[in-house]
């Protein structure tokens, strides 16, 4: 009996070096603990623009096998760009990266006039970023999205609010007529 204890735990202990060495190729990092690479960082090194994720990605994960990724915010995100482009993040997004290309993604959508409609694709076609919703696309410059919009206010905010454009006033007396 001691013999077959024995075999056991020599297989056990030969098989040991192949379980630790068969770790899967995905990457997991939550936001702020300082060793993993940032969601941000990530979309550099694919060659995009921190600016296409919205600032507060709380965790990701990656699998560099064969591309596919999920992004986490503590909630959904909307915000609005320039005044005429709406836009939501589900707490969770995802889809496939790879150089220049964000493929099947889920998640993000954009209103068009009326219509909620979901961003499919991002292709980054030299200094171009072109959005898909499947049955239309349009492009972009890839120096509107090197800033990160932050959810609630996109671009335009102060201490995470909206700002508020002040008119000038001029401080002259009006004219009137006698």
């Amino acid at each position: 009996m001691s013999s077959s204890l024995a075999a056991i735990l020599a297989i056990l202990i030969l098989l040991s070096p192949l379980a630790t060495s068969s770790s899967t190729n995905t990457t997991t990092a939550v936001a702020g603990d300082g060793d993993s690479p940032t969601a941000y960082d990530l979309l550099e090194a694919f060659d995009f623009p921190i600016g296409l994720l919205p600032k507060g990605v709380k965790s990701y994960e990656l699998d560099r096998g064969n591309g596919k990724f999920y992004a986490h915010w503590d909630g959904s995100c909307s915000f609005s760009l320039e005044g005429s482009y709406q836009l939501k993040y589900k707490s969770t997004i995802s889809g496939c990266i790879s150089k220049d290309r964000l493929t099947s993604l889920s998640g993000v959508s954009v209103k068009v006039l009326f219509f909620w409609l979901n961003i499919v694709e991002v292709i980054r076609k030299g200094d171009e970023l072109e959005f898909s919703v499947g049955i239309a696309s349009a492009s972009f410059p890839i120096d509107n999205f090197y800033e990160c919009p932050q959810c609630g206010c996109g671009l335009d905010c102060v201490n995470g609010k909206i700002r508020k454009l002040k008119l000038k006033m001029n401080n002259s007396p009006s004219a009137s007529s006698v």
